[in-house]
């Protein structure tokens, strides 16, 4: 990539992002548009605008800037000030970083006369950034000592920043479980690996005695968990046939005008996307549907409560403190067998998942890690192929029939600016889907669980796919023929264009910046989609709201997103200092606009009190590790006599992963008994934490307190009845 490229790659981006901005600002006024801007305000009762209409058109900045930690958890939660948290640590590290590393190590690069050449990643003739990298220092030269300060300046930093930052969360954690408020997941535990009951007790019976022996005076009562399939698929039926009722009925509302008073009724054909088939009256369709789905739904609620128990449960005790001392405590002497653990938040829980027994659940995971670890090596293939194959120079040797249009001076410079750039993108974004599904097949309990458990497989994916494949790859095509007729120099060729792979780097995160930060706070997709929705859809209010609900922040891709960037900055931020300013700013933008969005916008689907810390902490420290090593080989190829000062750096990584496990880490996997024991100022009503946790499909007005549900699941009040 030429010089212009680069250039008109950060300019045009910088010019949409601006453009984007405006868009939002203006479209964001429009009251028409408030479901899109302002859904998360709406939803808690409060006005879209905190003050006049008529106010500073760009007031949100410095309503993001000023709102506090507080502010964000009581709109959005402890996860997503976690998140915040993370954000400005990841800010002060690069932050700090570059106010020694950009006056430093700029001028001692620029000043240098490199007396050979360096490699690029296209033409060569990108030598105004390179002469600013660590590739302008000749080898064995005393210059490069301030690099190596540099590296360990960015390590020790690390270390003082993630420090800070995980006893901050730590506390943060503490404060939200110590809240006086009622949370039914702090009243129950989860217990799976029921084993056969050699008495012949009905499994309630068994888990009730059970734990009536064991916590004889804080034991309050149990859910046996349900093969909920055949249920759950009846009763999303019913919903979506009462969906389609009121659908119909709203039609035909708006069909009686003046001049047609007795209106037009819906009508539907049965066949393939109602368009072939016997066509019949929509509201009485639906009505006929609904009666015939209902008893068919009361009959399969009363197989599934008394026939289709499994070997695990939710047992709730009267205080909190009872269940955070019976989630870690260890109820049997196998590990095979009463798994008790704490219960995830009721609208976490993976029902299908619960059942699934200790061995299967060990085997499951081995497998899933073996095949990811194989879709991440052979994904190398394709992201190496790609790197390579949009460069032009790649592109006119495999396509010629392009030469004429490539070679046109304004497409080239647009080609080259954004070409490889988008290609990556579209390619990393069909992989998450995947994972999660994967993350799920492991028989992982919780939503939040196994988000943890795809933002980790996806974070690894894209740092040995995209970071290294890239880095490789690109360099590898681009030097192919050289290597093949020097082989015994092809390291020595790898590591000399490993500073030119910084100029698609720096492209890449400023694409990622301006345009998908301004995608981000514009939000033209969302608002396109409500809006064409809402013309030719929606019906209902209920239709309506579904069509902007607004979503959670989706940390299972944002987060390995940002560690993708993180793993990029760290790992050039020595040996092109450069990239550093731009990471500063993805950062900081990011936490003005995110900020934003999530005091108005997005509504969290879970809250596990920051869970996801201990993770992002982790990974954090292997990007710095990765880092480390990049270093410690680049150093080796520049032939530096004290090369060896670096070894120790991955050591002192790994021995402070360690010890903030070992300080930390418990009490994020468990919560603290001093934390559990500051009791709610009331005493709860257990009914109701009790009927939190009973599934939606297993919901109905007509099972009070018969004793076969009694017996079966106890899921059903003494004393009133639930309701769908």
């Amino acid at each position: 990539m030429d010089f212009s490229s680069f250039v008109t790659s950060l300019t045009t981006s910088f010019v949409i992002f601006l453009v984007l901005m405006l868009l939002y600002v203006w479209l964001s006024r429009r009251p028409g548009n408030n479901v899109v801007y302002y859904p998360n305000r709406i939803l808690k009762g409060l006005e879209p605008w905190e003050g006049p209409k008529s106010r500073n058109p760009f007031a949100w900045i410095g309503e993001a800037v000023s709102s506090t930690e507080a502010d964000v958890i009581s709109m959005s939660g402890v996860d997503t000030a976690v998140y915040f948290v993370f954000l400005s640590s990841v800010l002060a590290i690069l932050v700090l970083s570059g106010l020694v590393l950009l006056p430093v190590l700029l001028p001692v690069a620029a000043t240098e006369k490199m007396k050979s050449n360096i490699n690029s990643t296209s033409s060569g003739n990108f030598s105004n950034l390179d002469k600013l990298s660590m590739g302008n220092i000749p080898n064995r030269s005393p210059r490069l000592w301030a690099y190596l300060i540099g590296t360990y300046w960015v390590t020790f930093v690390t270390f003082y920043i993630l420090w800070k930052g995980y006893k901050h969360v730590s506390d943060l954690r503490a404060r939200a479980l110590m809240s006086p408020e009622v949370k039914p997941e702090q009243f129950a535990a989860l217990v799976r690996d029921i084993p056969q009951d050699p008495e012949g007790r009905t499994r309630k019976e068994q888990v009730d005695s059970y734990f009536k022996t064991i916590h004889s005076e804080t034991f309050y009562r149990s859910m046996v968990v349900t093969d909920n399939k055949q249920a759950n698929k009846i009763w999303e039926e019913l919903e979506q046939y009462r969906k389609k009722l009121a659908h119909a009925e709203a039609i035909f509302t708006a069909s009686k005008t003046a001049g047609k008073p007795e209106g037009t009724r819906p009508t539907n054909k049965l066949g393939f996307l109602g368009l072939v088939g016997k066509k019949v009256d929509t509201i009485d369709y639906c009505n006929e549907k609904i009666n015939e789905l209902i008893p068919k739904l009361e009959s399969e609620q009363k197989t599934t409560v008394t026939e289709k128990q499994q070997a695990a449960a939710i047992v709730f005790f009267n205080s909190r403190l009872a269940a955070a001392s019976a989630a870690q405590a260890v109820h049997a002497q196998m590990p095979d067998s009463w798994t008790v653990t704490e219960a995830p938040e009721p609208r976490q829980l993976l029902w299908s998942n619960l059942a699934i027994k200790y061995y299967e659940r060990k085997i499951r995971q081995s497998i899933v890690y073996v095949f990811v670890a194989l879709v991440i090596f052979f994904y190398m293939i394709p992201i190496g192929f790609i790197s390579a194959f949009t460069t032009l120079e790649n592109l006119k040797k495999l396509l010629p029939f392009l030469k004429s249009i490539i070679n046109i001076v304004q497409i080239k410079t647009i080609l080259e600016a954004y070409l490889p750039q988008i290609a990556l993108l579209v390619f990393l974004a069909l992989l998450p889907k995947f994972l999660m599904m994967l993350s799920k097949a492991e028989g992982i309990p919780s939503e939040a669980h196994a988000v943890r458990a795809t933002s980790g497989k996806y974070f690894y994916f894209t740092v040995l796919n995209v970071f290294i494949g890239v880095t490789v790859g690109g360099t590898l095509f681009s030097t192919f023929k050289t290597i093949e007729k020097q082989p015994n120099k092809a390291v020595s060729i790898l590591g000399t264009g490993l500073p030119a792979n910084a100029t698609f780097f720096l492209t890449f995160v400023a694409l990622k910046f301006f345009v998908g930060y301004g995608l981000e706070l514009s939000r033209l997709v969302p608002l396109i989609i409500f809006h064409l929705k809402r013309k030719y859809i929606c019906k209902t209010e209920a239709e309506l709201k579904e069509a902007w609900a607004p979503g959670d922040f989706g940390y299972g891709t944002r987060v390995p997103n940002d560690m993708l960037i993180i793993t990029i900055v760290l790992c050039y931020s020595v040996i092109a200092p450069i990239i550093i300013p731009f990471g500063v700013v993805y950062f900081g933008l990011g936490w003005l606009i995110l900020r934003n969005q999530a005091i108005k916008v997005y509504v969290p689907s879970y809250e596990s009190y920051g869970r996801m810390w201990p993770h992002m902490h982790s990974r954090i420290l292997a990007s710095l590790v990765v880092y480390q090593i990049t270093m410690l080989g680049y150093f080796v190829l520049k032939e530096f006599v004290y090369t060896i000062l670096l070894i120790p750096l991955p050591i002192f990584s790994i021995f402070f992963a360690y010890v903030c496990s070992g300080k930390f880490y418990r009490s994020f996997s468990s919560t603290p008994l001093e934390v559990a024991c500051r009791e709610v100022k009331e005493i709860p009503n257990m009914e109701s934490i009790f009927r939190a946790f009973v599934p939606a499909c297993l919901r109905s007005e007509k099972f009070d307190d018969g004793d076969q549900f009694e017996d079966a699941l106890g899921q059903f009040s003494r004393t009133g009845s639930l309701s769908i």
